[in-house]
């Protein structure tokens, strides 16, 4: 069988891969199409194996919710550059990857990752065709599902933030504003009570520390620093926790006020950003392009 340019094309819409590597792949196979196919996703799945290294922490966070309102899924997805990050394919398998965590509800990254998706594939083995196609390492990271008998706010703050809400009384308006404000103002906890007895125990000692070595502080009573330092204790809870921070809309009003005026309850939130506590290295990619740039120069 020989290599046609109607053979290159066919495989090129099968695999998204470049002209000259479905002709090497059609040359190798006797012009077979079938067996290039083949051949191209064998090869694609080595390279994405080579691939799995590098660092991600570019990529997307992608919702679902379902039919009812009830049950909502965010799911990190990564690549190396935000111009992937962008891409219609990239994308469209974060969309995929969140539809199917919402359908399936596994128990982990490792279950979603098994999950059939479309065309008998699971999810894993979109993902490695995927960084066969694109070049560039992509990994499910983390995923969180929110269920909620009351109301469920969602928001995407473009690409990169998503948050969760699940309330207790309230209505769809409150929900949604309270999801926005999880997404602009990155609480760590629900409440002053949720926050670590250790992590508390050490901010108090920074505070009593720097009381005690503030100049302006010098001959004031013991009961007077107490204030001080359970004062300026106070105010960080505040700033760590959600109940505890003002409202993004209404900075006169704490986030607690406000629930008390709706007579609603939050029962739990989320919060994804995409890369949050990934290394990133990024002179990695930049030396990496410089070099192949060096090679295909012939210098």
């Amino acid at each position: 069988m020989s290599v046609t340019a109607e053979s290159v094309r066919q495989l090129r819409e099968r695999t998204g891969a470049g002209m000259m590597e479905c002709k090497r792949a059609l040359v190798e196979t006797n012009g077979d199409l079938d067996a290039a196919a083949e051949l191209m996703r064998k090869q694609g799945l080595a390279k994405a194996d080579k691939k799995a290294s590098r660092i991600a922490a570019e990529g997307v966070i992608s919702t679902a919710v379902s039919a009812d309102g009830k049950a909502a899924v965010m799911v990190e997805i990564n690549c190396e550059t935000d111009f992937v990050a962008r891409g219609d394919d990239f994308t469209g398998f974060a969309a995929v990857v969140s539809q199917q965590a919402l359908a399936a509800n596994p128990a982990d990254v490792e279950a979603l990752l098994a999950v059939p998706a479309t065309g008998g594939e699971t999810i894993d083995s979109l993902r490695r065709t995927l960084i066969a196609k694109i070049g560039e390492n992509i990994s499910v990271r983390r995923f969180v599902r929110v269920e909620s008998a009351g109301q469920l706010g969602s928001y995407l703050h473009g690409t990169r933030i998503g948050t969760l809400v699940a309330l207790e009384g309230g209505d769809a308006a409150l929900a949604r504003d309270l999801a926005m404000h999880v997404a602009a103002s990155s609480p760590r906890y629900l409440s002053a009570a949720d926050v670590p007895a250790e992590d508390v125990a050490k901010e108090r000692a920074i505070r009593i520390d720097m009381s005690q070595n503030d100049e302006k502080n010098k001959g004031k009573p013991e009961a007077v620093l107490v204030k001080i330092v359970e004062g300026g204790l106070n105010k960080w809870l505040n700033e760590i926790t959600l109940l505890g921070q003002p409202f993004v809309k209404d900075d006169k009003l704490s986030v607690e006020k406000l629930l008390a005026g709706a007579q609603a309850k939050i029962t739990r939130f989320e919060r994804l950003e995409v890369g949050a506590g990934i290394e990133k290295k990024q002179d990695d990619f930049v030396a990496e392009v410089m070099a192949q740039a060096k090679g295909s120069s012939g210098h």
